[in-house]
């Protein structure tokens, strides 16, 4: 572990991993939040594999500070029990065919996505008609997903985590329809050193999109369980083409 990694594990403080056990991680994007869970991750020991658009040889700077695998996106989900899919809304049709196949029976896929149709990704008719960003991702790539982290700030993945029990523990909105999944990933977040609030299934997901209440959001579990409460069903118009 090199000595960043190690200052990650010690300012998180974090529990084991869930049931004890370290895990096969994937993570598809090595933007920001990409970048971040990779450092997080491989701190707390997780086993985790990192792929972009531009290959694995421009991951090498990424792999050498934090022990991770660089990978091509075809790869990044063999035997993942987690795959993290943290890319440009507009690129999930790019996905290659089948780059879930190999994964581990179980798979819980993490959708960070958010939908910016005026900055980065041009209009998405079906999401412009009502579907939940996530729900078109997941139609897309073709397996359930856990909407996680898209209101998260990369760099509290790093400065804010805080152990069980510390009131200025931050929690996080979680959205899904797999159970199972959405409990593997709350149990990863707390992981990670944040609270989770559940946030209803996919079609739910509207509620921690871009410009509403809990987006951004700094607070506590009630606070968050509020702001999801308020939220508006009307897309934002600063959040629409």
């Amino acid at each position: 572990m090199t000595p960043r990694a190690r200052k990650f594990t010690e300012r998180a403080n974090a529990a084991p991993s869930p049931e004890g056990q370290l895990m096969k991680i994937g993570i598809i994007g090595a933007g920001n939040i990409g970048g971040n869970l990779t450092r997080r991750l491989t701190a707390l020991g997780h086993e985790v594999s990192v792929a972009n658009s531009r290959g694995p040889q421009t991951l090498s700077a990424l792999a050498e500070e934090t022990g991770a695998t660089p990978v091509t996106v075809a790869e990044a989900a063999k035997g993942a029990q987690v795959v993290v899919v943290t890319i440009p809304l507009k690129r999930v049709p790019e996905l290659p065919k089948g780059f879930l196949d190999g994964a581990a029976d179980g798979l819980a896929v993490i959708d960070t996505g958010n939908y910016y149709p005026k900055e980065r990704d041009g209009r998405i008719d079906a999401i412009e008609d009502g579907l939940t960003e996530s729900r078109w991702t997941e139609q897309h790539i073709g397996h359930p997903v856990i909407k996680a982290f898209n209101g998260t700030y990369a760099q509290d993945l790093l400065e804010r985590p805080r152990p069980q029990g510390d009131p200025e523990r931050i929690a996080l909105p979680v959205a899904g329809d797999d159970a199972a999944a959405k409990q593997l990933v709350r149990e990863l977040v707390d992981e990670l050193g944040f609270d989770t609030v559940d946030a209803g299934g996919i079609d739910d997901s509207w509620r921690q999109q871009p410009a509403t209440p809990v987006y951004g959001l700094r607070g506590s579990v009630a606070e968050v369980t509020e702001a999801l409460a308020a939220a508006p069903k009307e897309r934002p118009a600063a959040h629409s083409f």
